[in-house]
């Protein structure tokens, strides 16, 4: 594949034949293999939900700071509410990333036995609307995410539902963020440096925009706007973990963009689809053989492997 592809999932959730469900299966897969990233079209999720989601996330990062400090939780390695810009750093960064953002969880009831490592979300008094339009973005995507694992699974030969009862109380997070305005020339952070996802796999609301970067398996970093009716899939250490490295977990990045471009805002919104936090990250038997031996010996819960990860990015 020269460049990344972009497959329309309705010929998976709304497939026209069998042979050609079965064909998007095998492209989707042949794509994660090649590039770890793919478009996603025909989705569903509507311009409006998305505008309006995107609509009171502007709103909010145009608050004051004071005010948009009242909202992070110090000490909670960013789980829920704001992170303050200057913070996340990518690992083996020396400089940190150019951003602010909020995270989103998932709405689990109190005596959830995952409440002690899952907290409730913040929501702020000072945006008519947050809760409504970015958890209904929130609901919408952990649904794709759904119908990407279930084509991932047939094609690793695992049954269609194999990850939905492991994902569906899963720690999964939705990150509005806000890229400000570049003032200053030559500096020597990039929006967001080089690294590579923790989760199962990301949903990125917002990748029409440029600044995208992917560094493909000859090292060179290739550019990936995507149209503004696709959702940009990628795979994360997760997942990659999971099958033993069938599925890469891709080095990408956002870059300054050159000249007056520069001195514009960007905003996206990423959705780090997780599985449930107890979920036991073991290699797959059927992603090992003799070309392929297994790469980790030793098995590791979610909740542990994300805890290891936000200390390597300066969140915990």
């Amino acid at each position: 594949m020269s460049q990344i592809p972009t497959l329309d999932i309705r010929r998976f959730i709304q497939p026209v034949s069998a042979a050609d469900r079965a064909a998007f299966v095998a492209e989707l897969g042949a794509a994660y293999r090649e590039w770890g990233f793919a478009g996603i079209r025909g989705h569903g999720i509507g311009g409006t939900l998305t505008e309006a989601a995107y609509g009171v996330f502007q709103a909010f990062f145009a608050l004051p700071e004071a005010v948009k400090l009242r909202y992070h939780v110090p000490g909670s390695g960013g789980a829920r509410g704001y992170t303050p810009f200057g913070v996340e750093t990518a690992k083996d960064s020396r400089h940190h990333d150019l951003k602010e953002f909020w995270h989103i969880g998932r709405e689990i009831p109190d005596d959830s036995r995952y409440r002690p490592v899952m907290p409730p979300n913040l929501w702020p008094d000072e945006v008519d609307g947050f809760r409504e339009h970015g958890y209904g973005l929130y609901q919408a995507l952990d649904a794709l995410g759904g119908s990407v694992l279930s084509a991932l699974a047939l094609d690793i030969g695992l049954p269609e539902d194999w990850f939905r009862d492991k994902t569906d109380s899963g720690n999964s997070i939705l990150r509005p963020i806000h890229y400000p305005p570049i003032t200053v020339e030559d500096i020597p952070n990039v929006r967001a440096g080089a690294h590579e996802d923790i989760n199962l796999i990301t949903l990125l609301v917002g990748a029409s925009a440029e600044g995208l970067e992917v560094r493909s398996r000859k090292g060179e970093w290739v550019p990936f706007t995507a149209d503004a009716d696709t959702i940009v899939v990628n795979i994360g250490d997760m997942l990659q973990r999971l099958t033993n490295h069938v599925y890469p977990s891709t080095t990408h990045r956002v870059v300054n963009p050159k000249g007056g471009a520069a001195r514009q805002p960007r905003y996206s919104t990423p959705f780090f689809l997780h599985p449930n936090p107890d979920f036991l990250i073991d290699v797959l038997p059927g992603c090992v053989d003799a070309d392929n031996p297994s790469r980790y010996p030793e098995p590791i819960t979610a909740h542990g492997y994300l805890e290891e990860r936000l200390r390597e990015i300066k969140l915990a």
